[in-house]
């Protein structure tokens, strides 16, 4: 068994990774030289499809094509990976006229999408095809064919694709990039379809969460403060809103009721112990920001405002239950 010295693994993974920055520098040079037009018309392919990219490939270039085709699809390019030797049993069945087949493969020879590529053009589907190869068979079908400069694999020894992969990996990046952008597509659109985990948490709104109607406590400028302490514990929140004339002009907590506890306070109004001014949110405001505020000014919650008048109110808990940290 070979135990390899710290030294030649750092010297091999700088090696590789340095290459595949330059086959990377090299692709985006290509963008604007010999794949100009190849990637516009592959983009404009894309654009158009009223259907699904079907996205293929063989070994490695099948992984690639499945992490290409989720990317497409999460940003809303409708798209889904079918493999090319099991499309020749039965899965042909998945590309209509309506589609558009994105093909991978470094040489263009792949056997295994010879009967894709054939019924692609029998039923008039266009093909984009990505490959190494110039004069392959790969690139003679495609309707749009991104031959990407050969640069060759991290190792000479044993060249398994390596810069090959990652060099498709981010045409596929572009060409998902590009369609976003065309799309006018947001980070609404992309919260839409990323509903779970801390990313889809993070793209939600205050108003997504924010309590309203009788969750949201709200008392006026001559309201005792005894009235003011049974509106903070219907409220549930631990403060309440102090409004004028519709707007929040400031707020009180049980922080505030506690520090200024005295015989005299119960004769006062809410005018007399209100914090004035208090930090407020837009309800269309992301998540992310309201969380970033309350650690900033170390509150606990915001009331959510539109023109100056209350619409809701968002507590830490409710960020934390909607999975913001």
């Amino acid at each position: 068994m070979s135990i390899i010295t710290s030294a030649a693994a750092i010297a091999a993974g700088q090696d590789t990774i340095r290459a595949e920055a330059r086959a990377l520098d090299q692709l985006a040079e290509a963008l604007a030289g010999a794949l100009k037009e190849p990637f516009v018309h592959a983009a404009t392919l894309l654009a158009e499809t009223k259907g699904r990219v079907i996205v293929s490939g063989m070994g490695k270039s099948g992984h690639i094509a499945r992490k290409i085709a989720a990317t497409l699809a999460s940003t809303g390019t409708p798209a889904q990976f079918v493999h090319p030797a099991e499309a020749s049993h039965g899965d042909l069945g998945m590309i209509v006229e309506a589609d558009c087949v994105l093909a991978i493969s470094r040489s263009g020879e792949t056997a295994e999408l010879s009967d894709m590529l054939y019924h692609c053009r029998r039923i008039h589907v266009p093909i984009i095809g990505m490959t190494f190869k110039p004069t392959s068979s790969l690139a003679k079908a495609s309707t749009a064919a991104l031959v990407m400069p050969d640069c060759g694999e991290a190792s000479d020894e044993a060249p398994a694709p390596t810069i090959s992969t990652t060099m498709c990996l981010a045409m596929g990046d572009a060409l998902a990039v590009a369609l976003l952008k065309a799309r006018g597509f947001t980070a609404d659109h992309f919260g839409a379809i990323h509903p779970g985990g801390k990313l889809g948490a993070a793209l939600k709104r205050v108003r997504d969460v924010m309590r309203e109607g009788k969750s949201d406590p709200l008392i006026a400028l001559s309201t005792s403060v005894v009235e003011a302490m049974q509106a903070i514990s219907v409220g549930g929140i631990g403060a309440v809103g102090v409004v004028d004339d519709g707007k929040l002009i400031g707020i009180i907590t049980d922080g505030d009721l506690r520090r200024k506890l005295s015989p005299e306070m119960f004769a006062k109004t809410a005018r007399d112990i209100m914090t004035a001014s208090p930090k407020t949110i837009a309800p269309d405001a992301p998540l992310v920001d309201a969380i970033a505020i309350m650690n900033e000014k170390r509150i606990t919650l915001l009331f959510a405002v539109e023109d100056g008048r209350p619409v809701g109110v968002v507590h830490m808990h409710d960020l934390l239950a909607a999975g913001v940290r």
